[in-house]
């Protein structure tokens, strides 16, 4: 089950950020979230290192909790996207699609005239189709 996605702007600025849970989780899914933003820029500086491509944009588990474990996307423009889940058992082609649909969304979102770059996601309409995704997510191929 998704508990979190996020979504981190170049300077580490969060963009969007929505819990899926009942309780008030909301400090504890930012920090999760800036944890994880330690493994990314990790990994984008030392990608030789790590045993990755330079055009790789999935970074697949990037911080493992007793609790919870944290997946990881980077975009081309250095917007960084994150899945914070509880399940145990995750495919990575199920994660990717996950990322691919969450960045489309975004993409579209930020192609709005009226947002201005850098600045938070505050649309209701946004926030409805990431709920979708998330609602759907692990449940078989969506069109």
């Amino acid at each position: 089950m998704i508990v979190c996605v996020a979504i981190v702007g170049q300077q580490n600025n969060p963009l969007y950020i929505q819990s899926f849970t009942n309780g008030d989780d909301a400090l504890k899914f930012h920090y999760i979230v800036h944890c994880s933003l330690d493994v990314i820029d990790e990994k984008v500086s030392n990608p030789k290192k790590l045993g990755l491509s330079l055009n790789e944009t999935f970074f697949g588990l990037l911080y493992p909790t007793e609790d919870y474990k944290v997946f990881g996307y980077l975009s081309n423009t250095k917007i960084k996207f994150l899945l914070v889940t509880t399940d145990q058992d995750l495919r990575d082609a199920d994660v990717r699609n996950f990322f691919r649909r969450f960045h489309s969304e975004y993409v579209d979102a930020a192609s709005n005239p009226f947002h201005v770059p850098g600045k938070r996601i505050t649309s209701p309409a946004f926030a409805e189709r990431v709920s979708s995704i998330v609602s759907s997510f692990g449940t078989g191929p969506v069109p």
